[in-house]
């Protein structure tokens, strides 16, 4: 169960690391470029815990599947940037596939 927790952090922290590159304007401003790099080495370090128990490709599809539905929503929230009806239903695929994996996948239980 902590491996979800792990994997949790891992994506909070790369979806701020994410959302902070932008107004880190190419890395010219230290407040918010020195937010880019503790999140992405929190990220990778949780990443790395989380790669104990679960399968490379579980762990990475979850990563990415709820990384992108979360950053839409970051950039919707905090950015004002709009998607369209393609877009939501395409972020609405990726999820229901990692919801599926969750669900339905003998792999998590395996490390091999």
């Amino acid at each position: 169960m902590i491996q979800w927790v792990y994997l949790s952090v891992a994506i909070v922290a790369e979806v701020i690391g994410t959302s902070f590159l932008k107004s880190s304007e190419g890395f010219t401003r230290l407040g918010p470029s020195l937010v880019v790099v503790v999140s992405y080495i929190l990220a990778f370090y949780f990443l790395a815990l989380t790669l104990k128990t679960l399968p490379v490709g579980v762990a990475y599809a979850v990563w990415a599947g709820a990384g992108v539905a979360l950053i839409a929503l970051a950039g919707y929230l905090f950015f004002g940037q709009t998607l369209d009806l393609p877009a939501i239903l395409g972020i609405g695929l990726i999820v229901a596939g990692v919801m599926v994996i969750n669900v339905f996948s003998g792999s998590i239980g395996s490390t091999h």
